[in-house]
């Protein structure tokens, strides 16, 4: 039997208030189809932070994927992006 992939998204709400967060004016709206890309963006951004930190856990013969992994790939994807 085939497994599924858990499907883990954000919140439409929680990106927007996070977005809003950081316009200077008040007056500055976000449209749907902005808030609509910018929780896929984040999306993307998690799932390849996930899968660099499992390689590199791999690449350390870990078992698991630990804080110290993450930062470690850290650098290199925030240039990526």
């Amino acid at each position: 039997m085939a497994e599924k992939e858990a499907e883990v998204g954000f919140k439409k709400e929680t990106i927007s208030k996070l977005l809003l967060s950081f316009f200077k004016e008040d007056k500055t709206r976000l449209s749907g189809d902005a808030t609509l890309l910018m929780t896929e963006l984040l999306k993307i951004f998690v799932q390849e932070a996930a899968v660099r930190s499992l390689k590199q856990a791999e690449s350390e013969d870990c078992d698991q994927v630990d804080v110290e992994h993450f930062e470690k790939i850290l650098p290199q994807l925030l240039l990526d992006f």
